[in-house]
């Protein structure tokens, strides 16, 4: 069957100015032309053509084309396989880009005011899932309480969050010592990490009553996005946010039971 340049166009869904380039370079000629000098191709052409196409769709260039259909039987394997591995390489690489994005958009979306390398500087390799601390809609979440945590976090020097997260380092550490020496989730030792906790998060992010620190314990052991804010996944060990959501507990209910202070008092 033969075909004129706007046939073959149109059964492969590529332009003509395609195929005048291919043309040019030699990749893809026509079988024949007319007495009038038009180009005729051919079931052949049309064959050679979804062939350049097909390699096009890999990403191999013109040039590596042209040498693949000049000898087909000459190392295509080999041409798949690198062409493979570097596919390979640049879905990796892309999938970090994205994971790197969607923190960067967090990070944003949180207010926090820190360059990437100030917040290298402070965190560290620790990588929080921000997801969790920008959504609005978690279950329990109190939009006002929400509000205020975030302002406040945006508020926060360098400095702030240096302190902050030395604080937060040195709790972790008496946690986890509690948990993996057996100490039960609500006894004194362990209401009194509770009760650290939740003063901290008083202090930096949000008021935190027993009531609203209960809350939070719940998302702790419900949400590991939750849980991965205060003991990173790396740290964890199972069991260890229901440990501590029973602690909170425990010391909420000590809370509720004192009498009220300005600080531990219950919301009510």
């Amino acid at each position: 069957m033969q075909y004129s340049i706007g046939q073959l166009s149109e059964a492969a869904g590529v332009t003509v100015r395609t195929l005048h380039h291919y043309d040019r370079t030699g990749l893809l000629s026509p079988s024949t032309r007319t007495p009038a000098g038009y180009r005729r191709y051919d079931d052949a052409d049309l064959a050679r053509l979804r062939q350049i196409l097909f390699y096009r769709e890999l990403g191999f260039p013109l040039d590596e084309i042209a040498a693949i259909l000049a000898d087909p039987d000459a190392g295509v394997l080999d041409h798949l396989r690198a062409r493979r591995r570097q596919l390979t390489e640049q879905l990796e690489r892309l999938t970090h880009l994205a994971a790197l994005t969607d923190r960067a958009i967090e990070v944003q979306r949180t207010g926090v005011r820190l360059t990437p390398e100030e917040r290298l500087d402070v965190f560290g390799d620790i990588a929080f899932d921000l997801s969790y601390a920008t959504e609005a809609d978690v279950r329990g979440r109190d939009s006002a309480g929400h509000r205020t945590a975030m302002a406040r976090a945006a508020a926060h020097s360098k400095e702030d969050w240096r302190t902050l997260m030395r604080e937060a380092a040195a709790w972790r550490r008496d946690l986890l010592a509690a948990y993996d020496d057996g100490l039960p989730a609500d006894g004194p030792e362990a209401m009194a990490l509770a009760e650290e906790q939740r003063r901290h998060t008083a202090r930096w992010f949000t008021p935190c009553p027993p009531g609203t620190h209960r809350r939070i314990a719940d998302d702790f052991a419900a949400d590991p996005r939750a849980f991965a804010l205060v003991v990173p996944p790396p740290q964890q060990r199972p069991g260890l946010a229901a440990y501590l959501r029973t602690a909170v507990h425990a010391n909420a209910a000590r809370l509720d039971a004192a009498p009220e202070t300005s600080e531990g008092s219950p919301d009510r």
